[in-house]
This record gives structure tokens, C-alpha cells and sequence, in this order.
């Protein structure tokens, strides 16, 4: 049986073999969902999807893209946003 905490369905089940050869069951967190524009909720490129301890381990620029805005809008709403910006 296994510890209560992997009973539930918040963990990814994989089959794992051993150099043993015995297939044991592996429990994984799931992965967060993809990383969303503000205005118009398309999903953002370059962003990377994992857990917080997995990002952490990322170097900055492989975290988000470079660039103003960059992991909070798509780059269609960001240059509209400069547009808007630049015409004020």
C-alpha cells in the first residue's frame, strides 16, 4: 500500500525498472499549466513550465525572454502596447 500522499491524483504515476530488474512505481508532481499572456490569455513561448525548485535551478535567461514584458505578455500585445505607449 502506498503512503497516503500518493494516494491522491496530484502525482504522475511512471513505471520505473530498476538495475535490479524489478518495475517499481515512481511518484512524480505533476507539471504547472503553461504560462498564459495578461491581455489576450495566449500561451507564452520561452517560458519554461516546472515546479518552483525546478526554475530555481534555471539560469535568468533561460527563465523568461529578454525583453520588456517579457513572461507576463505576448509579444503581439507588447507591441501593441509600445504602439499605444509611443502615440500618447
Amino acid at each position: 500500500m502506498p503512503a497516503n500522499r500518493f494516494r491522491s491524483r496530484s502525482y504522475k504515476r511512471t513505471n520505473k525498472k530498476t538495475p535490479g530488474g524489478v518495475n517499481v512505481l515512481r511518484y512524480k508532481k505533476k507539471k504547472p499549466s503553461k504560462h498564459i499572456c495578461a491581455e489576450c490569455g495566449a500561451v507564452l513561448h520561452g517560458v519554461p513550465r516546472g515546479r518552483p525548485y525546478e526554475i530555481g535551478k534555471l539560469a535568468k535567461s533561460q527563465k523568461r525572454p529578454n525583453r520588456p514584458f517579457g513572461g507576463n505578455l505576448c509579444p503581439k500585445c507588447a507591441r501593441k502596447h509600445f504602439k499605444n505607449e509611443a502615440r500618447k
